[in-house]
């Protein structure tokens, strides 16, 4: 027989056994830091995905139709003007250009390469016009006033894609100005909501610019060379001799400007 001592001792090795069985706290709290992760990423997309079908629905105003040609009529700030189509000039010719930058009017024989390029370099205004002729929306910017993160923000909207392209433009009035066939909107911070609207509206549009289906690609040396472009030169004064006017059909109109953007 086992004596009230020993089964007491027992008792206390199995009592002590128990105890050795400590609470796994460091499990636990690996497990839960996982869940509560997997819940923060899983979060994050349903409200990256909300937040981009919301910029989807925002745009649907400003989306081409037969109905609604010109969407970007809508769009506080914008200029535009008619301009005939059409109207080339030589490279060893500038024109006189009444808008800085230009939006239309005569132009190079050959079109600036505008197939999502981020030129680092100012490019000669004439060939970027004639990319406008073909439905490109050209964004320019002033090199003192956007760089960084804000440059950054730009080239993401450009870069890569078909009929955008993007280059500095020396002296610009404005920190940043999109320019399609006979449309220009400026504006001063590079989130302002009216940039996406001003593409949506008008990157070929077919309504709104002469050679709809013409290409933006890169024609190479001897015509426009995209590693090479002819370099930019500020547009001479109205009536300068040797210089070719801008060829404009009716005074430019302009839209109520808007008020500051939120940021």
């Amino acid at each position: 027989m086992v004596s009230g001592k020993s089964s007491k001792a027992a008792r206390n090795a199995r009592a002590s056994v128990v105890a050795k069985r400590a609470t796994p706290w460091g499990t636990i709290a690996a497990v839960a830091v996982v869940v509560l992760l997997a819940v923060a990423v899983f979060g994050y997309g349903i409200s990256a995905n909300r937040a981009k079908e919301d910029h989807q629905a925002a745009l649907a105003k400003f989306t081409p139709s037969a109905q609604n040609q010109d969407p970007s009529l809508q769009i506080a700030g914008i200029v535009t003007q008619q301009y005939a189509g059409g109207q080339h000039v030589t490279p060893d010719k500038q024109v006189a250009y009444t808008h800085s930058p230009p939006f239309g009017g005569a132009h190079d024989g050959y079109w600036a390469a505008c197939n999502g390029v981020v030129y680092p370099a100012a490019v000669r205004s004439e060939n970027l016009v004639h990319s406008l002729e073909h439905g490109a929306v050209w964004i320019a910017y002033n090199p003192n006033q956007v760089s960084g993160d804000a440059l950054s923000t730009l080239s993401k909207k450009v870069d890569g894609e078909r009929y955008m392209v993007m280059s500095p433009y020396p002296g610009l009035d404005s920190p940043v100005s999109l320019q399609s066939w006979g449309h220009q909107l400026k504006v001063s911070d590079v989130n302002d909501p009216r940039i996406d609207e001003f593409v949506s509206s008008l990157k070929q549009n077919q309504y709104t610019h002469p050679e709809v289906g013409a290409s933006c690609d890169a024609l190479g040396p001897g015509a426009f060379d995209q590693d090479n472009p002819p370099p930019f030169a500020a547009a001479p004064a109205p009536g300068t001799p040797g210089s070719e006017p801008e060829i404009g059909s009716t005074p430019a109109s302009v839209a109520p400007d808007a008020p500051a953007p939120m940021r």
